[in-house]
């Protein structure tokens, strides 16, 4: 590993290079010596603040990462820094995912001493402890302006030491990037592990750099980024930062803080940050943002594409005030005092109450089914009824073209709102108006649907196409031959560019004027083999069949399940399907058990642009839920067998997005341990089959 030295150290090397032949001949043993010897004196500066932290009670076993590992509690202590001489500790958040019910501290020179919990901050998984003690040693902090890649790095823990009156462990290397996990976290290639998450970052002269914490920038909770531990990928928590937000985080708990918009791309980099979306009663939508605003400063800074943004939004807590300004076609608009706010929505979604009639080319939407108790069961519409046009009162009534557009009216809007809808009743040439109040989206699943649920006019009335056939470039007009019959069956194919495998699942019945729902099949470990697939397709072959469905199912890269670098791959070969066959972007749905089942959880949240269900069996939400996305509906199945070990880890999950007002069923298998459905459990599949062909409820 190549190190680069602070200038005195440098000036040391050069001193010993010149005193004389012998220091000449083995220059290399004068720095090595240099080096260790620094190390020690700035272990020596730092030791009196680094704390041992125990705990006891609590699980035995946390479930962490994109595909939910279990990753055992560890017996021993892990680390934390004085940040206060009265008592206060800042530490990892990772260190007590397992829920302890007694946190002790263990500080030089003063012994073992009760902590409690004074708050977290969930923006950067910092959690801060007090402690009954006096006149603790508080570290000095190097300015981030100071911080720069290729300084070295120490990465210091008090877990490895039985004495902590004696130096703490240490582990070397250097600042590798500055500004990552959109700002907040500076980077080292030291080896830093759960054992010394919550110990400080320092320099050559015992100047603490930063705090040791597991990161992700992409996943959110206390073991985020777990699974980047001892790869030369490690992250700390500027001191600056903290000692900045530390009168705050004395008061209790600091949240992210969210704008309330999502955009219109999926691209960070190459195109502008363009509202998609804007959450009711949100910051954004408090202050007048619009779909199509493109954000080109925040707090006066130009940002230039998402990641630009992400990086200004990265450092802010809800209660926040941040200014923006936007373009809006031609002019730019100054929005002054934004007030960030959280990401717990402050209400369920709204509810229409209505199943809509798919693949209808005629204009307005028909009713399929009407939720009994729902607002619109209250205001008399029935099944067959079309409803044409919409608004807020009856002077205000706009045209309403199809499903898609409904759907997107009613979720700006909040449960306990009036609206009017005109509708034709069915048999019925003569419009009427109605006024509806919308109610609270329902997690109920009907015990029966009508089977008719298409008018098959996805595609005009078109014959269907072969997905594999190919156009040539070539070929003439006149010698065009018609498309045979699509191909279907379970179909292996293969990702060229990363060599990987994946099985589709067509039904023998496919109709390209039919919009399929999409099942994303994630097996538990061990069950990655062509002969699985053909189990878990027969499995749902009948559901397929009687009720428009494909299966695509891609295979985990390692054995031992799936990981965060599989995501990209199965999100491909997802968009590979859609962009073949005939599917309800309304109705895709992850589904999986086990590993499989927290990788469902996982791309759920990461891809909300294409999920809109996830279905869990005997699997654990690894992380705190992300924030509800408007326009962007995902709604939960949650499976476990009662005699599951993991069963209450499946339950709290269930409440955790309930908390967080997401639409999510609990299901338990009785007499059922870790396992798939089965005979005894046909009605319990059978709802779940019923849970995806409603998911495109408004």
């Amino acid at each position: 590993m190549r190190h680069f030295l602070r200038p005195t150290l440098a000036a040391l090397v050069c001193l010993a290079w010149a005193v004389g032949p012998a220091a000449a001949q083995k220059p290399e043993e004068d720095v090595d010596a240099l080096m260790e010897q620094a190390i020690k004196s700035a272990l020596k500066k730092i030791s009196p603040s680094v704390v041992a932290i125990e705990t006891s009670g609590g699980t035995d076993v946390i479930i962490g990462g994109p595909r939910g590992g279990r990753i055992l509690k560890g017996t021993g202590p892990t680390s934390g820094l004085v940040v206060a001489e009265d008592g206060h500790i800042i530490t990892s958040a990772f260190n007590f995912a397992n829920k302890p019910t007694s946190i002790f501290v263990v500080v030089p020179g003063q012994g073992r001493k009760v902590a409690k919990v004074v708050g977290t901050d969930y923006t950067r998984m910092l959690t801060l402890l007090k402690v009954d003690a006096s006149g603790l040693v508080v570290p000095r902090a190097v300015p981030k302006k100071d911080i720069k890649i290729g300084h070295t790095s120490l990465a210091i823990g008090r877990t490895l030491v039985a004495n902590p009156d004696q130096v703490p462990s240490v582990s070397q290397g250097i600042i590798s990037a500055v500004d990552r996990i959109w700002g907040k976290a500076i980077q080292s290639d030291a080896k830093i592990s759960p054992v010394n998450y919550g110990g400080p970052l320092i320099d050559l002269e015992g100047r603490v750099q930063g705090v040791l914490v597991p990161a992700s920038p992409t996943d959110e909770g206390e073991t985020a980024g777990f699974q980047w531990y001892d790869s030369g990928i490690g992250f700390a928590i500027p001191l600056e930062d903290i000692f900045a937000v530390l009168p705050r985080l004395k008061k209790g708990d600091l949240k992210k803080g969210l704008l309330g918009v999502t955009f219109s791309s999926r691209d960070r980099i190459s195109v502008p940050p363009t509202v998609g979306s804007v959450s009711p009663d949100s910051a954004a939508a408090q202050h007048g943002v619009k779909n199509g605003d493109i954000i080109v400063e925040v707090d006066g800074k130009a940002v230039e594409n998402v990641s630009q943004f992400l990086h200004q939004l990265g450092n802010k807590y809800e209660g926040d005030i941040i200014s923006l300004k936007i373009k809006r076609g031609n002019d730019f608009v100054t929005l002054k005092n934004v007030k960030l706010g959280s990401a717990v929505a402050a209400y369920n979604l709204p509810f229409l109450g209505i199943l809509p009639m798919r693949d209808d080319d005629v204009a307005g939407v028909e009713v399929r089914y009407v939720f009994a108790n729902s607002g619109a069961a209250q205001a008399g519409i029935k099944e067959g009824d079309r409803i044409t046009k919409i608004g807020p009162t009856e002077a205000t009534l706009r045209p309403v073209r199809n499903r898609d557009e409904l759907a997107s009216l009613i979720a700006t809007t909040r449960p306990g709102t009036k609206i009017v809808l005109e509708i034709t009743p069915r048999g019925d040439k003569n419009a009427k108006k109605v006024t509806v109040t919308l109610g609270e989206m329902t997690d109920e699943v009907p015990a029966k649907l009508p089977e008719k649920a298409s008018k098959e006019k996805a595609r005009g009335g078109q014959a269907p196409k072969d997905p594999k056939k190919e156009e040539k470039k070539d070929e003439k007009k006149d010698e065009k031959k018609e498309d045979p019959k699509v191909e279907t069956g379970l179909l292996k194919r293969s990702n060229n560019a990363q060599d990987r495998t994946y099985w589709i699942y067509v039904p023998d019945n496919y109709d390209a004027n039919i919009s399929h729902s999409l099942i994303v099949w994630l097996h538990p470990v061990g069950k990655g083999k062509e002969k699985d697939m053909e189990t878990i397709t027969e499995f749902w072959q009948k559901y397929c069949e009687d009720h428009h469905a494909i299966m695509v199912c891609p295979k985990a890269e390692q054995d031992t399940g799936w990981t965060g670098t599989d995501a990209e791959f199965v999100l491909e070969a997802t968009r590979t399907v859609l962009n073949t066959y005939t599917i309800d972007r309304r109705r895709v749905v992850a589904h999986g058990m086990g590993s499989g089942g927290s990788m469902a959880f996982y791309l759920g949240f990461s891809a909300r642009d294409l999920f809109r269900g996830v279905a869990s069996n005997g699997a654990v939400l690894a992380n705190n839920p992300k924030e509800r996305v408007a326009g962007q509906p995902l709604s939960f199945f949650i499976v476990v067998g009662d005699k599951d070990p993991i069963r209450e880890a499946v339950k709290a999950s269930h409440s955790k997005l309930k908390d967080h007002r997401y639409t999510a069923i609990f299901r338990e298998m009785k007499d059922k341990g870790h396992q798939y459905f089965d005979e005894d459990t046909e009605d319990l599949y059978k709802e779940l089959g019923r849970w995806i062909d409603a998911l495109d409820r408004i």
